[in-house]
């Protein structure tokens, strides 16, 4: 497939089935994963064959049952089912961020975006240092960014399926060397690109702002840069308005994982009624053009078939709550629409 040029993807959005109108977008979530495996990479020998039994449900959720098959999720049919529960419940477009470290599947994505009419764009470059490569680790900046703009403008993982997003680059806590360098190069890609890119902060409180000004540093455009995954970082007003302060993107994406247990930090995870309130007061201070929402599905509990929430509950059951708790549609379709379709759009 030949090369897009930056000029022939300005002012559209690309999903995994090619360039479109961002007008097409509609209702969007920011951040799921469909076709994933984020078993770490020197336990994935050891996983059971066949899928998960979901029966202890409520200790697989808040992890007091440990099983490898409810890490991975490989199967497209059901991706496509997941995907078209979404539809069915008022969803039109979900990014899918599982990108290198995690098994990524682009040509299982285009098959699910053609079997369910969803707008499906897919994310690029790669996730924490635990998961990456180990030839990644002599990589160059440089290195790092060419491979995130030929994924953009020509293909991604061996295939001609081309992503629409820089990220979700990831970063754990301490904050590693490597994972400075693809982030570094992940800022290129996207001021050579004009996409825009979708950052999985450390799980450590202080570590988005360490983002923005590494982010400033590296000259980002900070209106097209989204902080992944506040509702497990940030908990107190303080940091959450400096963030907005700065200009990023605010992405809550852990709506339906309600739970007190969990696995990866000692923090009380806030419900969706904690979500939607900190929302408001984002909004209250003016910074509604700067809030995107979703559920960051990657555990096959979460799927409806299995009993979870899935990835309809967004339009299912949070916004209707929204405009009970005083959100106006206006309010609503900035998070689920405007704000996506910017973000989305070429520049």
């Amino acid at each position: 497939m030949a090369r897009l040029t930056r000029a022939e993807m300005k002012g559209k959005a690309q999903t995994v089935l090619g360039l479109v109108d961002p007008a097409e977008l509609g209702s969007t979530l920011m951040h799921e994963h469909l076709i994933w495996n984020i078993v770490p990479p020197d336990k994935r020998a050891e996983i059971p064959p066949g899928t998960v039994d979901p029966h202890p449900w409520w200790g697989l959720l808040n992890n007091t049952v440990s099983d490898l098959r409810n890490s991975v999720q490989r199967d497209r049919a059901a991706a496509s089912r997941a995907t078209a529960d979404m539809v069915a419940h008022g969803g039109q477009t979900v990014v899918e961020l599982t990108i290198g470290g995690l098994e990524p599947d682009p040509e299982g994505l285009a098959q699910v975006a053609r079997e369910t009419g969803a707008h499906i764009v897919m994310g690029s470059g790669h996730y924490v240092h635990d998961y990456q490569d180990p030839a990644n680790h002599d990589r160059s900046v440089d290195s790092f960014a060419k491979e995130m703009v030929d994924q953009v403008q020509q293909g991604a993982w061996g295939t001609d399926v081309r992503a629409g997003i820089v990220g979700e680059i990831g970063c754990q806590w301490p904050w590693t060397d490597l994972e400075k360098r693809v982030l570094a190069g992940a800022v290129i890609a996207q001021q050579e690109t004009g996409g825009a890119l979708t950052i999985h902060p450390a799980r450590h409180e202080d570590h988005p702002w360490m983002l923005v000004e590494f982010l400033r540093q590296e000259g980002a455009d900070m209106s097209r840069t989204i902080i992944d995954h506040i509702d497990r970082t940030i908990f107190d007003d303080d940091r959450l308005f400096r963030l907005a302060d700065a200009g990023v993107i605010l992405e809550w994406d852990l709506f339906g994982q309600e739970i007190t247990y969990y696995g990866h930090s000692d923090i009380d995870m806030p419900n969706d009624g904690a979500r939607i309130k900190a929302i408001r007061r984002t909004i209250d201070r003016g910074h509604g053009a700067q809030i995107v929402i979703s559920h960051d599905i990657c555990h096959t509990v979460q799927m409806s078939e299995h009993g979870g929430h899935g990835y309809g509950h967004i339009h299912r059951t949070v916004l209707p709550r929204m405009l009970q708790r005083g959100f106006s549609q206006v309010e609503i379709n900035q998070i689920m629409v405007d704000n996506p379709r910017r973000l989305l759009t070429f520049i």
